[in-house]
């Protein structure tokens, strides 16, 4: 038997208004910053080389990195999203390439509970987060660590309606697979080469509002 609708998130970006990866890069690689961006939007690497390098590099002990983690500004409304999710009878998972390490982190600090995460496993080590994804893993990307379309596709299985919620070019193929897609940021120009809808959004309160006009039809199965 399916359960009524899943909600998908990613979570840099998305459920935050600020990547990790920028938290960092601004906080302590100021002398580098320019180099460092420019070289992730070449793509030089891989995103799960990179963010691997640059995570284990940070230098910082293990309550510091903590600090750094409080700094990473999660969308205010996200919480209240998450709530009405599970009130309406729907699951909210992360999916993430990011790590777990701080996701879980935030989710401790903000309260939430009950939320699935998949994402890259991390742990404090040498001074920096060392990223652990499994190669031999159901779910492993080389590109990104966790192939995200893979994990959609088998999680949606088992529901009849499923949301998806992101804002980048990793998130693009998972979220081509939902039945309504909230799109924020370069997301949308990619879904637009698609010629797929979406729901243009800027933050989870545009979500909040979407699932309030359309919470009877959430609720009696319809979109």
């Amino acid at each position: 038997m399916t359960k009524p609708f899943l909600f998908l998130s990613d979570f840099d970006g998305t459920l935050s208004d600020k990547d990790f990866f920028h938290v960092i890069i601004d906080r302590h690689f100021a002398d580098q910053r320019e180099k460092l961006y420019d070289d992730w939007d070449k793509k030089v690497m891989t995103d799960l080389e990179y963010l691997s390098r640059l995570f284990r590099s940070v230098d910082r002990d293990q309550a510091q990195i903590d600090e750094d983690i409080d700094a990473v500004p999660f969308d205010p409304d996200a919480k209240k999203v998450i709530e009405k999710v599970k009130k309406l009878g729907g699951d909210f998972v992360v999916i993430s390439a990011g790590t777990d390490y701080y996701i879980k982190r935030i989710f401790e600090k903000q309260g939430i509970t009950g939320v699935k995460i998949y994402s890259n496993p991390g742990v404090y080590e040498n001074r920096g987060i060392q990223l652990r994804p499994d190669p031999n893993g159901a779910y492993f990307s080389e590109l990104y660590g966790i192939d995200k379309q893979k994990l959609a596709r088998d999680l949606m299985k088992d529901y009849d309606t499923v949301f998806f919620a992101g804002d980048s070019l990793p998130d693009l193929k998972a979220a081509m697979l939902a039945d309504t897609i909230f799109a924020k940021g370069k997301l949308q120009p990619l879904l637009d080469q698609e010629n797929k809808d979406y729901v243009a959004i800027n933050n989870f309160k545009d979500i909040e509002k979407f699932l309030d006009i359309h919470e009877e039809a959430i609720i009696n199965g319809s979109r």
